[in-house]
């Protein structure tokens, strides 16, 4: 099952197909996309039954954030191991942890500003949460999980790293910094979904190769950890980390310039088509 958002609306896709789920539901689920990981296990059973007669064409620059108002937006650091040897940082023994502000979302075409400084590419497996806990274990944790969708974390690192505390929150949630989608895809339509490729690219050229799993610390163990902390609930998004390749691991390092069209993608999902456009340096932090 695919999940998403098309024009405002929580939509089933089938291929190049939308079906509008207020409609088609006969009003038992609302059209606001995030309602579905409110009520995630019995919007799941209405959506494996759905009639897909009244799907119609769509056209993917209208699909937005495919969870638009999650509750958190969890993020993790150095999740693959050679990004943090890219990074000049040591192997993490536990998940590095941090946030990522929900204003920053939007969906899987479009523009994304540049902000002054050194914007740098992300691309990232995101978990979606479709049942609320709290100390979940590692083995039940998967029934927790609603899907995946593509994400970036755009980040720029000039704030990133100013002052005497890493400001990963605010470098990371500029406008349009965390793309998300095409959709939220159900893990069931996965032949592995603890291993998918990986990868992104600029103006055709390979940034990021890799597979999922390379992860640290992969899904299930994420979910685990994080919910011993703490209460995730439905809709919550967990961005898993990043392959090597982004810029600033480069030599010399390289970041993003405007005009650039920026490709993410993952097996099973689809994938992102993002262009790095000027902004006002007003826009700075």
């Amino acid at each position: 099952m695919r999940v998403a958002n098309l024009n405002g609306r929580l939509v089933l896709l089938d291929g190049d197909r939308a079906l509008d789920v207020a409609t088609t539901s006969s009003g038992a689920f609302g059209p606001d996309p995030q309602t579905a990981y409110v009520s995630w296990e019995s919007f799941a059973e209405w959506a494996r039954g759905a009639d897909f007669a009244q799907a119609v064409p769509f056209d993917a620059a209208q699909l937005g954030p495919p969870v638009p108002a999650p509750s958190q937006v969890i993020a993790i650091g150095l999740n693959y191991r050679e990004h943090a040897i890219e990074s000049n940082l040591a192997i993490p023994d536990a998940p590095a942890v941090f946030s990522k502000f929900a204003s920053c979302l939007t969906g899987p075409v479009g523009d994304i500003p540049l902000v002054p400084g050194n914007v740098d590419w992300e691309a990232e497996l995101v978990v979606v949460i479709g049942r609320s806990g709290r100390g979940i274990s590692v083995a039940d944790a998967w029934s927790h999980v609603a899907g995946f969708t593509i994400g970036q974390d755009i980040s720029e690192r000039v704030l990133q790293t100013s002052g005497p505390a890493p400001q990963f929150g605010l470098a990371k949630s500029f406008e349009s910094f965390g793309p998300t989608g095409p959709a939220v895809v159900t893990v069931d339509e996965l032949d592995d979904p603890d291993d998918l490729a990986i990868g992104s690219s600029l103006d055709g050229e390979v940034m990021q190769d890799s597979r999922t799993s390379e992860l640290i610390f992969p899904v299930a163990e994420l979910v685990s950890r994080l919910s011993h902390v703490l209460q995730l609930r439905g809709g919550d998004l967990i961005f898993t980390g990043t392959p090597s390749g982004v810029g600033m691991g480069r030599t010399p390092p390289r970041f993003a310039r405007a005009g650039q069209e920026l490709r993410t993608r993952i097996e099973g999902l689809g994938e992102m088509r993002h262009r790095f456009v000027a902004v006002d340096s007003a826009t700075r932090v």
